[in-house]
């Protein structure tokens, strides 16, 4: 007994060192960007931010307040992660509560068919041929034709399978139609999962990049990652007919964009994290 409680100590204690660890590490890219962004010139590009500020100053944050393409760009990411997480979240919903239910026709089919979709696809250039005719590249093609990814179909299927055929039973006893069955029984129920989906389905937007570089052409619908690219790439070029004398490094302003890029999910993430980890643990429970 006294072996097995030593044993159950040493795992906890070598448990708890390691996520320390990896919490450390995972937090010091955000600490560093921050700390850059509000240092001193002189100090940034000799080399002696290493995880505090030093020299603070925020010029830098009021440089990027006064810059219009950052707030348009703003703007955009939070459309796209808010009109297109509400569609995404609907539409896979609906696909999940169909597949979930045993008495659809060629269920077994439609399941493999989504299944299918994370194995195989078309190849990026036949994709983005495709998009381009379909006439995806503007803001409403960027939020409607990105609106499902197949493991989130399947995480909320598995999870709609879990809930209780009783109840459903019951529900249809007392004349419940299809839809107020989903929004009334399934829906409630499945809240670890819906916000799990949520989640991704949010972060997915926000982060998005790939597609949103090579369809928009508008310079007005670009979201922040993509303005956040292009400034990276053409940045020294904004500095070149400003003072030398400035107190802050060219640099500086681009991890200004990083920080105020992540606020949004710092703050939410917090709220929304228990649902998270019981969502994908419960969802993946059948397959």
């Amino acid at each position: 007994m006294d072996r097995l409680n030593r044993s159950e100590a040493v795992f906890k204690v070598i448990s708890y060192v390691l996520i320390g660890a990896f919490g450390i590490m995972a937090l010091y890219p955000v600490v560093y960007a921050f700390s850059a962004s509000i240092s001193g010139k002189v100090a940034y590009e000799s080399g002696q931010i290493v995880l505090l500020p030093k020299n603070v100053n925020f010029q830098v944050y009021k440089l990027l307040y006064e810059d219009k393409g950052f707030w348009i760009s703003y703007i955009n990411t939070l459309f796209y992660t808010m009109f297109g997480t509400a569609w995404s979240v609907f539409i896979s919903t609906l696909g999940a509560y169909a597949l979930a239910k045993r008495r659809l026709l060629f269920r077994r089919q439609f399941n493999f068919l989504v299944v299918f979709t994370m194995w195989f696809n078309a190849g990026m250039i036949p994709t983005y041929l495709n998009y381009v005719n379909m006439g995806v590249a503007n803001r409403w093609g960027i939020v409607v034709a990105f609106g499902i990814q197949a493991y989130n179909i399947i995480l909320l299927r598995n999870y709609f399978e879990g809930v209780p055929k009783e109840i459903e039973e019951a529900a249809r006893v007392d004349g419940v139609n299809e839809f107020q069955l989903l929004g009334q029984i399934f829906i409630p129920m499945s809240r670890a999962a819906m916000a799990t989906v949520t989640l991704f389905y949010a972060t997915s937007r926000w982060n998005g990049y790939f597609w949103s570089r090579l369809l928009l052409t508008n310079p007005m619908e670009l979201p922040l990652q993509v303005y956040m690219r292009i400034l990276v790439e053409n940045y020294q070029s904004m500095f070149d007919d400003m003072p030398l004398d400035l107190p802050y490094a060219a640099d500086s302003y681009v991890y200004a964009i990083i920080v105020s890029s992540i606020i949004p999910v710092l703050l939410i993430y917090p709220h929304i994290q228990k649902y998270f980890a019981k969502g994908v643990n419960l969802g993946g429970v059948k397959g």
